[in-house]
């Protein structure tokens, strides 16, 4: 079962995408996979503090994009397949680089220092 008292909310984001890519990055790091239960909506939103509706527009989201299927007798669980998790890991290394790439022309760092940064990271790492 998918463990969702770890994830802490910002404001930023509207809460059932936020909820959407915490399942997506543990499918990424693989603590999620095909046949890994979720829990129920009304349990979702009772550990987040949130809006059963909310919850609910959250699975909804994460049923459209094709990664979770929900059987009324067994409940919500995790469905994975190549194409799926290719486009998982695309979206979310792509939504990795924006934020860096905003954050970093927010605080006008060079192009060039940003490059000299990371591959001065990278080789030390």
């Amino acid at each position: 079962m998918l463990d969702f008292s770890t994830l802490i909310l910002n404001n930023k984001d509207p809460v059932y995408i936020q909820i959407s890519n915490f399942v997506k990055k543990k499918i990424l790091l693989r603590h999620a996979e095909t046949g890994t239960g979720l829990p129920s909506r009304r349990e979702v939103a009772a550990i987040l503090n949130i809006n059963p509706n909310t919850a609910q527009k959250a699975f909804k989201l994460m049923e459209d994009e094709g990664f979770i299927v929900t059987n009324t007798n067994v409940g919500s669980m995790i469905y994975l397949n190549e194409e799926i998790y290719s486009r998982i890991e695309s979206e979310l290394t792509e939504l990795l680089v924006h934020d860096f790439v905003q954050g970093a022309k927010e605080v006008n760092l060079s192009y060039k220092k940003v490059i000299q940064l990371i591959t001065d990271m990278w080789e030390d790492n």
